[in-house]
């Protein structure tokens, strides 16, 4: 696939937008840097694997936590990134009205019902940079419930993507040292 610099510039430019002024949880880093480790992790693995759309892959991942996190809607990402952007994006979101455990089951589901293996890849890689390394302020109890719900992602999608499965199951080994 020819990767299509103007789109992703466009994706680049409104989740910048949307994520004007929020850092990522627990340090002072701009959010932005949490979406270009994803990205990066995408892109990384994406030679190890046939047939892997990354410019639809590097689309969905930097739009992956605009409508979960900023004011964006599916509408927006619809018109103007298309359906199947806005879809992936879509299922990559908790549903907040659901009670919290249920979200990320639902979330899970729904990322297997899509047809592109891409948006599974996308949650891969974003679980893989998000278990670096827990912010200070979280107890020892948020700790175990996210090391647990890693296993779940990783165990639910892990066939979507082996290179990066793989990194994730090293980095929830990893993790343990937090417990």
């Amino acid at each position: 696939m020819t990767l299509n610099t103007d789109a992703l510039d466009n994706a680049w430019r409104f989740a910048a937008a949307a994520h004007a002024g929020q850092t990522i949880p627990g340090s002072t880093h701009p959010y932005l840097l949490h979406i270009a480790l994803v990205v990066t992790e995408l892109a990384a693995a994406s030679a190890a694997v046939a047939d892997f759309d990354l410019p639809f892959a590097l689309c969905v991942a930097v739009l992956h936590d605009t409508l979960e996190d900023t004011a964006a809607t599916y509408e927006t990402l619809a018109d103007t990134f298309g359906v199947d952007v806005a879809d992936g994006v879509q299922a990559l979101s908790k549903n907040p009205a659901l009670p919290k455990e249920q979200r990320m089951p639902d979330s899970l589901l729904r990322i297997q019902q899509q047809p592109r293996r891409e948006v599974a890849a996308v949650k891969l890689a974003d679980r893989l940079v998000n278990m670096s390394r827990p912010p200070e302020s979280w107890p020892q109890d948020k700790r175990q419930r996210y090391w647990e719900e890693a296993q779940l992602i990783w165990r639910e999608l892990h066939t979507a993507h082996e290179p990066l499965a793989a990194r994730l199951h090293d980095r929830i080994g990893a993790y343990r040292q937090y417990l």
